[in-house]
């Protein structure tokens, strides 16, 4: 264990004194082409502070993560200097965003905090605060217009709008090696969970099931749960939505 300590402290400390990205450096966003990309994205520095600071139940430490800030904004400087493009396999691009996604959540939390909850902030999901591609978009353009749109339902269980409700913020990166199994442990994890109350003739269900009810299975929310749950859930099962609960899932 000491040779992984000592490799991620190395990152950590690489990262942390690596110049700006051109965009910081002038004011105007690079975008990165195919011909000087040569890897992925690193999530190192994301894993490991994931792994400082969210506890496995999703309860996240806003104050640890003030203490290490410097490190959070050398991830997110990494992801700004190694945007995904159209070659990108698509686990690899869905593990960017969702950790991008994540990731400035969290950042959007700290320049705010303390604060007892997201819907506190001044249009939270409006502000543009993420320099992609040539813009700077916000987290709902991120949902909306990227996420959503490359056909994975199981994206809805993987980021997290730092609310008790919400899914849980997972503790480790999500990575395009394994991600298939990294979303449906995330989506089993949810539809188990408190956050929705399921029997066979009755769904007492999230709000993210009615929100983004298109994104499954067409509307087909129950045959969806079905294939996540353990209950064998009735055709004609009753559906009703439980209040969200929007207060801060901080410990």
């Amino acid at each position: 264990m000491k040779w992984l300590f000592l490799s991620v402290l190395f990152t950590i400390i690489s990262w942390l004194f690596q110049p700006a990205p051109k965009s910081q450096q002038s004011g105007i966003a690079t975008k990165i082409s195919p011909e000087t990309q040569s890897t992925y994205a690193d999530h190192t520095l994301w894993q490991f502070l994931l792994q400082q600071h969210v506890n496995d139940e999703g309860q996240v430490d806003y104050q640890g993560f003030l203490k290490n800030r410097q490190i959070l904004e050398s991830y997110l400087n990494i992801l700004e200097g190694n945007q995904p493009t159209s070659k990108w396999p698509k686990n690899e691009q869905l593990a960017y965003y969702i950790n991008l996604y994540n990731a400035h959540t969290v950042l959007l939390i700290l320049d705010n905090y303390p604060t007892e909850s997201i819907k506190k902030i001044k249009n939270p999901w409006g502000q543009k605060l993420i320099p992609l591609h040539d813009d700077t978009i916000s987290l709902g353009d991120l949902e909306h217009n990227i996420l959503r749109k490359m056909g994975e339902p199981r994206i809805h269980f993987a980021i997290n709008c730092a609310s008790a409700s919400c899914p849980k913020l997972s503790n480790k990166a999500y990575l395009a090696n394994g991600l298939d199994n990294q979303l449906n442990k995330a989506t089993k994890s949810f539809i188990a969970s408190e956050r929705n109350q399921i029997s066979e003739g009755q769904l007492n269900l999230s709000k993210i099931f009615k929100w983004y009810k298109k994104d499954f299975l067409d509307g087909d929310i129950r045959t969806f749960i079905k294939n996540y749950s353990k209950i064998d859930i009735s055709a004609n099962a009753d559906i009703d939505y439980l209040d969200y609960d929007w207060s801060l899932n901080g410990n």
